[in-house]
């Protein structure tokens, strides 16, 4: 891991310690998926966070494999590896929210014709997001991924920046 991203973050679970079985690699980092958000739920703000089964693939839900590829149709979707190495990085990052080193802040976005509110959590450098969508029961776990680019990461401090000043100010989302 590089010398930014925050020591208490789970190790990579990287594909070349898998000889190149790809079925094998995905099962490991499902098992550790299915851990962290079906068989023992997380909450934000006391509220659960629940994961999409449908569309399914291969008896993984939709949610897993957003998490592990990257494209703009669901449909033409291909895995990132990126993604896949850091499959154990959600759940701690959501489940830290108090420590120095996450930035979290919320955003409305449209959404199947109406807006919706999303709390993104990031490092300091903003190397990494994750993102959940409030719903009428909880939260949706939405997607997670490594920020590559310096013009998106100054994107998102800025984000992050406007909000915690419309905080302070009383008029934040």
């Amino acid at each position: 891991m590089d010398k930014d991203t925050p020591s208490w973050l789970p190790e990579l679970i990287l594909f070349e310690n898998y000889k190149g079985n790809w079925d094998a690699y995905v099962d490991t980092i499902y098992q550790y998926f299915h851990a962290d958000f079906i068989r023992n739920r997380t909450s934000f703000q006391r509220a659960p966070i629940f994961v999409r089964h449908h569309p399914s693939h291969d008896k993984k839900g939709a949610t897993f494999w957003h998490l592990i590829s990257e494209g703009d149709l669901e449909s033409e979707r291909t895995p990132d590896l990126r993604r896949c190495e850091r499959i154990r990085w959600p759940k701690p990052i959501i489940e830290s929210p108090n420590t120095i080193n996450i930035r979290i802040w919320e955003t409305v976005r449209p959404w199947k014709n109406q807006k919706q509110r999303r709390i993104i959590f990031a490092p300091d450098n903003f190397s990494y997001i994750v993102v959940i969508a409030e719903t009428s029961r909880g939260f949706n776990l939405i997607t997670a991924y490594c920020v590559e680019k310096p013009h998106q990461r100054q994107k998102l401090r800025k984000e992050f920046e406007a909000f915690s000043k419309q905080k302070k100010e009383g008029a934040a989302v």
